[in-house]
């Protein structure tokens, strides 16, 4: 299946929702006029790490964020993958994903389940419990938010499900980026998927924040890198590669799962 990814790689304004939600629409919008069939943001793109003041800046429920991708989805008809925001849920803040099919309608949400000590997150945010799985064109993807590319059993629980797209928006800083850049091609070539991770660009008052957004191929080639400047960039994958990768070095069928732990 040939599925066009748009990955819109933002300048988040930190701590200002206003400004951040500015941003979106016109995003989509060159999405849909390059004919795109999936949009991706970058991580926390509603507030940045203002961590101190999510009281005052997170997004209760994520209402504003669900309504706002909701319509543009339906508009557009096309399928948003809404990154990550800061939400308020039953007194706790997250971090949180939201993706909208074509239609408009929600078709899951995720919350972060590893949290970032050197960014303050455990300080400040509680941690995601569940799996995140959608499809996109009938193909099977999961969802996952920067500091989990970590912990490479994590994706590949997220993989047993025949997940073919792992989707990884970030906010991961400049003198990290090589890491970045081996990290998602060893998740690429492990589970034998595409992987797409689209990280933000610009600063906050502790961090420079180095874009490099890209796509990896089932055999971790980076098939598409972006710089370290705000913009939308498309490209087609075939999931096809998949199926060529896992047919010559059948790796989930070797598996001995009895023996991890």
């Amino acid at each position: 299946m040939k599925i066009k990814i748009a990955l819109a790689q933002l300048d988040i304004k930190f701590g200002n929702p206003d400004k951040n939600f500015a941003q979106i629409e016109p995003n989509v919008q060159k999405a849909a006029e390059q004919r795109a069939d999936i949009v991706v943001f970058p991580e926390m793109w509603n507030t940045g790490y203002d961590l101190t003041r999510l009281d005052k800046v997170a997004d209760k429920n994520g209402q504003q964020t669900q309504t706002l991708l909701g319509e543009l989805a339906k508009k557009y008809q096309m399928t948003i993958h809404g990154g990550s925001v800061s939400t308020e849920k039953n007194g706790a803040f997250y971090n949180t994903t939201y993706i909208f099919g074509s239609d408009g309608k929600l078709l899951t949400t995720y919350d972060k389940v590893h949290l970032f000590g050197l960014m303050h997150e455990d300080q400040y945010l509680a941690a995601g419990v569940e799996e995140d799985h959608f499809q996109i064109k009938g193909v099977n993807a999961a969802s996952v938010i920067c500091y989990d590319i970590r912990f490479p059993e994590w994706l590949r629980t997220l993989s047993l499900d025949d997940s073919r797209i792992l989707f990884v928006p970030a906010e991961w800083p400049t003198s990290r980026i090589p890491q970045w850049r081996r990290l998602l091609a060893a998740r690429a070539i492990e589970n034998q998927s595409f992987v797409v991770a689209v990280n933000r660009v610009g600063s906050d008052p502790d961090n420079p924040f180095g874009g490099h957004s890209g796509i990896y191929n089932p055999m971790g080639e980076e098939i598409v890198t972006l710089n370290d400047e705000p913009q939308l960039k498309v490209f087609t994958i075939d999931t096809k590669e998949t199926d060529d990768a896992r047919g010559f070095m059948p790796v989930f069928a070797d598996r001995r799962p009895e023996l991890y732990r």
